[in-house]
């Protein structure tokens, strides 16, 4: 092979090119679908050309576990952007809750699960990267806070991990569930502070300091 055959390197992972082309990706993706896009839909969205994509993403599939790497971490920063002056453990898990709930019912996000539900069978990895990087790493990072707060006395934990994911599923309640399969509308914002709410008094009658 020649110097002029050879394929070039493939650029930075966080080049501006490579967001553009992934905010076009989650406009076609989230209007036709999976199976319903295409690279010269996306091509067009993102303002670029098929041969370009391909120099970034191999395939479809690349490029949607792409999107999905990438709107899993942005909502992970979000979602622990945690004031440091919070000095009370309800007011903690209060104020974690309502941001991963006002999350979860997101209509983009419904769109997301479903799509990511709808091609897991068939590409078992882009359900690991949005398993990882959603469940996974948030009852990672819930539970490093929850570790903190026990050591300060405010808590009392037998299994950290457990105790985080116990708390994003009683704050779900059945809100995000019904909206998976189309059943009941968007809560407001009083109503999911009301499944917070009730979230927090049940975690913390089960974890809360004795003492």
């Amino acid at each position: 092979m020649s110097m002029t055959d050879t394929a070039p390197a493939r650029p930075d992972a966080e080049s501006a090119k490579r967001r553009d082309i992934i905010d076009g990706a989650r406009r076609v993706f989230f209007d036709k679908g999976f199976d319903g896009a295409s690279m010269d839909e996306v091509a067009r969205a993102a303002g670029v050309s098929k041969a370009t994509i391909y120099v970034y993403f191999g395939s479809k599939e690349e490029l949607f576990e792409a999107l999905v790497q990438n709107d899993r971490a942005r909502s992970a920063e979000h979602l622990f952007e945690v004031d440091p002056s919070i000095d009370n453990v309800e007011a903690l898990l209060r104020r974690i809750g309502v941001s991963f709930m006002t999350m979860m019912v997101q209509p983009d996000h419904i769109k997301l699960i479903r799509m990511v539900i709808a091609v897991a069978e068939k590409f078992p990895r882009v359900g690991r990267t949005f398993f990882d990087a959603g469940p996974c790493h948030g009852g990672q990072r819930l539970a490093e806070l929850l570790r903190r707060q026990a050591d300060l006395g405010r808590l009392e934990l037998d299994d950290d991990l457990a105790a985080a994911y116990m708390f994003f599923n009683m704050c779900q309640s059945n809100a995000v569930k019904g909206l998976l399969f189309g059943v009941g509308e968007q809560p407001s914002a009083a109503q999911i502070e009301e499944h917070v709410d009730r979230g927090v008094r049940a975690f913390l009658a089960t974890y809360g300091a004795r003492s």
